[in-house]
């Protein structure tokens, strides 16, 4: 990404990363709406709910995912063969004991972590069994992350994304199968979602056992090296303690909007899911801004790191706010698709509305998070983001809660707090001088 078009660089990166979280975001999405239209109003309740509890587990368990592929890239880059082995060996050995303490503790703690939740009365049954079924495929979730974090590493982007498109389109059938002819409920959704897990995990499995790379792996002479084990976590632990410190703070504004009872969680969990495609763009922009500023300053080009900032900052912005007229013109239409209940999309629509508009301050933080993560300081991208999107709000919506019991509260937090991290990035980012010599 040095050479050539900048915008041609940008977005034929971007590209395969968008495609790649698009399937990622159906596979998630259809359990929702296929529950909503078939099983209906607290069912949907019941899957939605529990989403920000399943991303606290898989955020900080994808943290060890990303530092085992720096310390395979960068042992494949020293061409160092025995070193590179062995963090293979390790990644793999430390994905199936992550996968087991995650299906353990999480089936384990099922319906302590619900009742923390302040989880309704009328979906907590469900959202028990969901949660738990859930929970036994979790091994299968991290293994699959941890391999995917192998053949990234050693420069296969390809072969992951077939596997996820493979198990989406396993999902859909399996949801519709379970859910519609052998009238299984949540627990239909929750095995579909599981099994199609285990699929994608399993050709992963299996690529890695016919390789004839470095990457190739022996199943059965699996085995951990300690050192490794340690960069590994050197390396993974920051990261996934920053998405699970997030995530929980969605789990505790979660709590807040189950006391509106099961419309409210439907109408804002329904939002969630249309909103999650909306960030796509966004994210697929910002991950590949990150690779281009690393690239170029690594390669002293800081003019050309200039231009590609300013070209992926306009791109994502552009997409972003254009999303959000959309959303805003068309919530209702958007939410309908996962329940008919008119409170539920009236909820959901009160809520869109109110973030549509704000979206491009979100865009904004994002991108220039990861630039300054390109310009090597994810110290303070961490820093506002825990601050900003976590404490603040907990905080603020807690305090609010505590004068008034008003569902409005958990609609404006957000704009607020984006606004708060984009006012930060504004000021920190203007002050890195060469940006704009």
């Amino acid at each position: 990404m040095t050479k050539g078009s900048i915008a041609k660089q940008i977005i034929g990166y971007a590209i395969p990363i968008f495609i790649g979280y698009l399937f990622q975001q159906l596979y998630n999405t259809v359990d929702a709406l296929i529950v909503g239209n078939f099983l209906g109003q607290d069912a949907l309740a019941a899957v939605t709910s529990v989403g920000s509890l399943i991303f606290l587990f898989v955020g900080f368990f994808n943290g060890f995912a990303t530092g085992a592929s720096v310390i395979i890239a960068n042992a494949i880059g020293a061409q160092d063969e025995d070193r590179t082995k062995k963090a293979v060996y390790t990644t793999a050995t430390f994905g199936i004991i992550l996968g087991l303490i995650m299906t353990v503790s999480g089936y384990v703690l099922t319906d302590q972590m619900l009742m923390w939740m302040g989880s309704p009365q009328e979906v907590f049954g469900l959202s028990s069994t969901y949660l738990k079924i859930y929970f036994l495929g979790g091994f299968s979730l991290v293994l699959y992350n941890m391999l995917v974090g192998i053949i990234r590493a050693g420069g296969d982007a390809k072969h992951p994304l077939y596997y996820l498109i493979v198990s989406s389109i396993l999902n859909v059938i399996l949801d519709v199968v379970f859910i519609t002819v052998f009238k299984m409920g949540v627990a239909g959704a929750a095995w579909a979602t599981i099994i199609s897990e285990f699929a994608s995990m399993f050709l992963c499995a299996v690529q890695l056992a016919r390789e004839e790379s470095i990457l190739y792996i022996s199943w059965t002479h699996l085995s951990l090296d300690f050192e490794n084990l340690k960069q590994i976590c050197i390396y993974g632990l920051p990261t996934g303690l920053q998405g699970c410190v997030i995530d929980f703070a969605n789990v505790m504004i979660q709590s807040y909007i189950n006391s509106f009872g099961a419309a409210a969680i439907a109408g804002i969990g329904a939002y969630s899911k249309v909103e999650g495609f909306i960030f796509l763009p966004e994210i697929s922009f910002s991950m590949a801004l990150t690779t281009f500023v690393s690239q170029n300053e690594g390669a002293g080009q800081k003019e050309r790191s200039r231009k590609g900032i300013l070209f992926g900052l306009a791109a994502a912005l552009l997409m972003i706010e254009c999303l959000g007229i959309l959303i805003y013109l068309f919530a209702p239409t958007f939410i309908s698709f996962f329940n008919q209940n008119l409170e539920v999309i009236a909820i959901g629509v009160d809520r869109a509305k109110i973030c549509a508009f704000f979206y491009v301050l979100l865009g904004f933080s994002h991108v220039v998070s990861s630039v300054l993560r390109g310009l090597g300081r994810p110290v303070m991208p961490m820093v506002v983001m825990l601050v900003c999107w976590c404490l603040v709000r907990v905080t603020l919506l807690t305090m609010l809660n505590m004068l008034f019991h008003n569902i409005l509260f958990v609609y404006l937090i957000y704009p607020f707090t984006w606004s708060l991290s984009s006012i930060t990035f504004f000021i920190y980012y203007h002050r890195i001088d060469w940006l704009h010599a």
